[in-house]
């Protein structure tokens, strides 16, 4: 009896099978946007790895554009959670009835628990890319850094890390409190370390401030 020779995979595949399909989908819906966090450090080398796994991310032009910043000085991360704090009360005041006690009782930064704390930035006069694609729309390269940051979202949560995107900030003050080249645009500071508890849902959806909405509502047809 002979055997029958290994059938190639399916053009409709390529690369990558059901299983490998599978465990893409399953690592989506476990992202989750980090709040609380455990004490433990990430091992030394960690976050400059992943952050060589986001620099894989697309750029409008090959532009590569976003510049990670590690904030490890104890002073600076003073600046940002003054600027947290600061924005964060202004927040409040502008919620009004049930959703202003909701938003009270929302833990909304991990930074007084996160290990590891980081800053991301989009540089507009990058020289690469040679201007390829952002005449007319030079915000791509703020997308471009935002890709960057997805992709470091997903590769930290397949090694079981957390990401919480501190949103709350006054840009300006953040990028003067860590010293960064006025050429470079304020994309997002995260809280980065291990989870200390996973969840499939996200936070805002559990506690009722907002729900998922149905993909078919969003989707239009011209």
């Amino acid at each position: 009896m002979t055997t029958p020779e290994p059938k190639p995979p399916n053009e409709a595949e390529g690369r990558f099978g059901a299983e490998a399909r599978a465990t893409l989908l399953d690592l989506l819906v476990w992202r989750r946007d980090v709040r609380r966090f455990k004490p433990d450090k990430l091992a030394p080398g960690t976050l400059e790895r992943l952050i060589g796994i986001a620099c894989l991310a697309p750029s409008v032009g090959f532009s590569q554009p976003w510049r990670f910043v590690l904030v490890d000085d104890a002073g600076r991360r003073g600046a940002v959670r003054a600027s947290f704090e600061r924005c964060n009360a202004e927040a409040l005041r502008c919620q009004t009835g049930e959703r202003a006690a909701l938003y009270a009782r929302l833990k909304l930064a991990g930074l007084d628990e996160a290990p590891s704390q980081l800053a991301v930035f989009a540089d507009r006069h990058t020289g690469r890319g040679h201007g390829l694609g952002r005449l007319t729309m030079p915000s791509t390269i703020d997308y471009s850094a935002v890709m960057a940051v997805h992709t470091l979202w997903l590769a930290a949560r397949a090694e079981g890390i957390g990401l919480g995107w501190v949103s709350i900030l006054d840009p300006d003050g953040v990028a003067a409190a860590l010293d960064v080249p006025p050429t470079w645009t304020f994309i997002g500071y995260f809280c980065v370390g291990y989870p200390s508890k996973e969840d499939d849902a996200p936070t805002l959806e559990r506690e009722g401030w907002e729900s998922r909405c149905d993909p078919a509502s969003i989707l239009f047809r011209r």
